[in-house]
């Protein structure tokens, strides 16, 4: 920046590193010019910080700065910006330093790091000053040319190229300058005599020495030198070497020797004695932490040498001799304070709060808590630390180069453990190591990740029916792990129907748990009803759970009974019954109901008044039962009051008036009590068997009777035969309507009688059987027909019937139709048989088996 037209920053944005090991480190580097005014704008870093991916939260600050090297110099906004404080001066905060950075650490809302390193770019603001405004010089005369004379130096402020860079002198022959570049990086200028010097032709010299800087356009400094020329010394003091190098131990103690400087002289006397000092120019510092004996040269320690503070001395030492006109000798004495491990590990933790740092439960693993920087002021291998955490706790460090993050390693759960007490260890690498530690307390903070939880998972209570609306049924209660809000549970009651109807009409609940019923339950309507309850915490967004309330509504003895039989007219019922009724006639049955449950619908009856004495009730089944009979004297009507009383613990009943008529025109059956009227009737089933079983062998004897006088015949049919006949594979299967004996035609003088026994008849529908008398000189035992028509045809004719007369030896035969066709003519025996058919139930063998039977008879006529 040109100090002559620029007032801002020069703002870069350098680079970004992203992403060291798990976690994401933000690395932000801007540079700038010193000499800004306070309250400039030097870099927006939340703006660059969502370039570069670094997660910000929705609230300011949107960054905290957890750690900053200058303070004074710069500041970060609650908004993300960087500014000046007060005017930036380089050459205040780095000094000689060649790179001079301003570093920051920020943690943003999500514990996420950023680290910004701020570059102060010097400005040659200021010009090359020397410490006076003269500098007096004495040179021998005999100085050979050649001999040098160191020169006190200019200072500047300003570093690199806009330092000093070099030094002029008058223009002159007889001196000359060369620059040299001290173990610093500073230039100082040494005076080297030209030509012979002769103090008679000029004793005093006067130059301007001018130191200037790099700058552009570069700024100088002047001073005045005057240099007197002495009379000659012949010999001057000699240093062995010029440059001598020692290491000296830090913190080493008061007149530990340093060097032992020797510069010889040849002369005798006082021109040969040598005495040993600091040159002017030599630092104040240097002159504090070291001494040196002007008569031996033995530089010893004087002070307290830190290498942490200046690693490096560089005395400059003259020898001169007590002779006159001496020409003293220069030498320099470079010193490295060697570092020794006298400074312990020094931990700082990086947090909103340095002894407690908080993290939420649900923190992952990787995130960061806190940051922890470990410093050593030593060198070398004593400076370098190693730091780790003690204990098994589920945090771990992850290093980086100036700093350490403490990272979540393992899961964290609030209400299992909601503190930690941490310890990190920090040990350098010197001998003997040197530890240090630091202890801090990690709470765990509450999420909400717990729902509620019902101590059980139904609940039941038994309520008594006609409860009064608005009054406590039972308490729900549901707990919550959490914290504030997090663990805050309320209860509402999940939409449902009851019988149709809201579940939020029979049942509230509050804010407790605690239900209550909005209405009178019925148990005769509603005997059982489920709810689910929800119990709901504060937390954003909330957990529920649910738990399953079941009411059970208890009978109550609240209905009274009604009585049904017999019915009832404005309370009275009148039935009658024979005068001469006798003891223990049913006059009636009273029967009534009771909605409710067990005991209190459970009905007895009684008789409460009236003609008591006459009548008596069944506790039980309520029947109304005579105890006397009524005389010649007796009342025309009598009375009674029935009460059915239920057994609740307050017995609710309800009466019937009965009104008795005796009516002498009904006849009185003897009524006995419910054992006789099971008794008669078990005898009249026993006597309806014993007429069924007299009747089945009645008819069984009338039967065979009839089968006796039929076999008195002793007719014989002959078999006709098939034989000509071809015989199918498989028989049809006959129907008895399907046979029927057709006879041929017969004289009408001719006639016999048609005979039938009772197996043919059992087993053959509608069969016409006609006896008739034959004719005088024909024997009963020659032919017997058989005629048999379906049932259509016999109620097409009812009273029709063959009836043909044929002579035993005549030629015309009957023909036997099967199925329509007329089997072949049969030749009959003079002596007929009785033709026993098989009986109906099996189809093919009836017809077969009759068949069977003619055929063997034909065959066999004996």
């Amino acid at each position: 920046m040109h100090s002559k037209d620029m007032d801002f920053v020069q703002m870069f944005l350098c680079f970004l590193l992203c992403w060291a090991g798990v976690n994401a480190v933000f690395n932000l580097k801007y540079t700038v010019e010193e000499e800004l005014r306070p309250g400039t704008k030097i870099a927006n870093v939340t703006a660059d910080a969502k370039v570069a991916g670094f997660a910000l939260g929705n609230r300011q600050p949107y960054l905290r700065v957890i750690s900053n090297s200058e303070p004074r110099w710069v500041n970060l906004s609650p908004a993300g910006l960087l500014i000046t404080k007060q005017k930036i001066d380089r050459d205040a905060v780095c000094r000689q330093t060649p790179k001079c950075f301003i570093s920051l650490e920020v943690m943003s809302n999500s514990m996420e790091i950023c680290v910004i390193k701020i570059e102060i770019i010097d400005v040659n603001d200021n010009a090359p000053r020397f410490p006076t405004n003269h500098i007096d010089i004495e040179i021998s005369e005999n100085a050979a040319p050649g001999t040098r004379f160191p020169l006190e130096g200019a200072s500047d402020p300003d570093s690199g190229s806009n330092g000093i860079q070099t030094y002029t002198i008058t223009p002159n022959d007889i001196f000359g300058l060369e620059i040299k570049t001290r173990g610093d990086g500073s230039k100082i200028a040494e005076l080297v005599v030209e030509k012979t010097l002769d103090r008679e032709t000029q004793s005093r010299y006067t130059f301007e020495l001018t130191a200037e800087d790099g700058g552009d356009p570069p700024k100088s400094g002047t001073v005045q030198l005057n240099i007197k020329v002495i009379d000659s010394n012949d010999n001057n003091p000699i240093f062995d070497e010029p440059v001598y190098t020692v290491n000296v131990l830090e913190n080493s103690p008061i007149s530990t020797l340093v060097i032992d400087l020797n510069a010889t002289d040849p002369d005798e006397g006082t021109n040969g004695e040598v005495v040993y000092s600091f040159i002017n120019f030599v630092s104040n510092l240097t002159k504090q932490m070291f001494k040196i004996d002007p008569k031996t040269g033995v530089i010893t320690v004087n002070g307290v040498l830190d290498h942490e503070e200046l690693h490096v001395h560089e005395i400059d030492v003259q020898a001169k001799d007590l002779g006159p006109n001496s020409i003293p000798a220069h030498c320099k004495v470079i010193v490295n304070v060697i570092d020794i491990n006298d400074n312990a590990p020094e931990i700082k933790l990086l947090s909103e709060n340095s002894e407690i740092v908080e993290v939420s439960e649900n923190a992952p693993l990787g995130y960061v808590i806190a940051l922890v920087r470990v410093s050593d002021n030593d060198s070398g291998p004593n400076g370098k630390v190693q730091c780790r955490l003690q204990g098994n706790v589920p945090f771990r460090l992850n290093e980086f180069e100036s700093f350490s993050t403490l990272l979540v390693d393992g899961r964290l759960d609030r209400e299992q453990r909601d503190m930690y007490n941490l310890t990190i260890l920090a040990e350098d690498s010197g001998y003997p190591p040197l530890r240090s530690s630091k202890s801090f307390a990690v709470k765990v903070t509450d999420e909400n990740d717990n729902p509620p939880y019902f101590t059980k998972p139904h609940y039941q209570a038994m309520v008594l029916e006609n409860n009064v609306p608005g009054a406590f049924l039972l308490a729900v209660s549901a707990r919550d792990p959490d914290l504030g809000m997090n663990g805050t549970v309320s209860y509402e009651i999940i939409k449902s129907e009851v019988r149709g109807m809201s579940v939020e009409s029979y049942v509230t609940v509050n804010s407790n748990g605690e239900i209550y019923g909005v209405r009178a339950f019925n148990h005769e309507d509603t005997r059982t009803f489920e709810f689910k309850v929800s119990a709901k915490d504060g937390g954003d967004p909330p957990l529920t759970s649910n738990a399953t309330v079941r009411i059970v509504v208890l009978d109550v003895n609240d209905n009274t009974p009604v009585m049904t039989t017999p019915p009832l007219v404005n309370g009275t019922a009148e039935v009658s019954i024979p005068k001469n009724a006798g003891v223990g006639y049913l006059v009636t049955q009273i029967k009534a109901d009771d909605y409710d449950e067990g005991e209190n619908g459970r009905l007895t009856y009684s008789i409460s008044e009236g003609d008591m004495a006459y009548f008596e009730i069944d506790q039980i089944n309520g029947e109304v039962r005579t105890t006397k009979t009524f005389g010649e004297n007796a009342k025309p009507s009598y009375q009674i009051t029935v009460v059915a009383h239920d057994h609740g613990q307050t017995s609710l009943s309800a009466s019937a008036y009965i009104v008795i008529y005796l009516s002498p025109d009904l006849n009185a059956q003897e009524q006995i009590g419910p054992v006789n009227l099971s008794l008669i009737f078990i005898i009249a089933l026993g006597s309806i068997a014993v007429i069924l079983f007299v009747t089945m062998i009645f008819v069984a004897v009338k039967c065979k009777r009839d089968n006796k006088e039929i076999r008195t015949y002793n007719c014989r049919v002959a078999e006709y035969s098939y034989g000509n006949q071809k015989k199918t594979s498989k028989k049809k299967k006959l129907s008895k309507n399907d046979i029927r004996l057709v006879p041929r035609d017969v004289e009408e003088t001719d006639k016999m009688n048609v005979v039938s026994c009772s197996s043919l008849t059992s087993s053959l529908n509608y069969f016409d059987y006609h006896q008739q008398t034959l004719p005088l000189g024909c024997r009963r035992s020659e032919s017997t027909f058989l005629n048999v028509e379906n049932q259509n045809s016999r109620n097409a004719a009812p009273n029709h019937g063959f009836h043909h007369t044929f002579t035993g030896q005549g030629p015309q035969q009957p023909d036997l139709i099967i199925n329509g066709m007329p089997l072949p003519e049969v030749r009959f025996a003079p002596v007929c048989s009785i033709l026993q058919p098989a009986t109906a139930t099996s189809g093919k063998g009836g017809v077969e088996g009759g068949s069977r039977e003619i055929r063997r008879r034909a065959a066999n006529p004996t």
